[in-house]
């Protein structure tokens, strides 16, 4: 009996486990703001990079730095992003407007092609 045949015949039903949802979203935590932090504080010419909620996770903030290495966490909220960003002096644009700096990608291509 195939998988299909199961379905055709009403026999064995799939079922969510109970109490799950679709996706479980981890909501960020102080150590998320430490490491932001701690990031932006040891690199140069670090951007904020404010990612929108969308069904799979919360709201992200990624920074890059000048070299483009780069670091995304967890945020409360998109207000919470850009203030931060502001705190520590750091320009922040909306990524679903702006899209991400070439030299992200650029520093991810070296990465890749180093095999590190």
């Amino acid at each position: 009996m195939g998988l299909m045949d199961r379905f055709r015949r009403g026999g064995t039903k799939m079922r969510r486990p109970r109490g799950k949802g679709p996706t479980t979203v981890r909501s960020s935590d102080s150590a998320d703001a430490r490491h932001l932090t701690e990031w932006a504080k040891s690199r140069r010419g670090v951007e904020g990079f404010v990612e929108p909620r969308t069904a799979v996770t919360d709201v992200t903030i990624m920074l890059v730095a000048h070299d483009g290495e780069w670091t995304r966490r967890r945020v409360p909220s998109v207000e919470w992003a850009h203030s931060f960003a502001n705190k520590h002096g750091i320009p922040s644009y909306d990524a679903a407007v702006v899209g991400y700096p070439a030299r992200m990608r650029e520093y991810n291509r070296r990465k890749k092609e180093s095999g590190s």
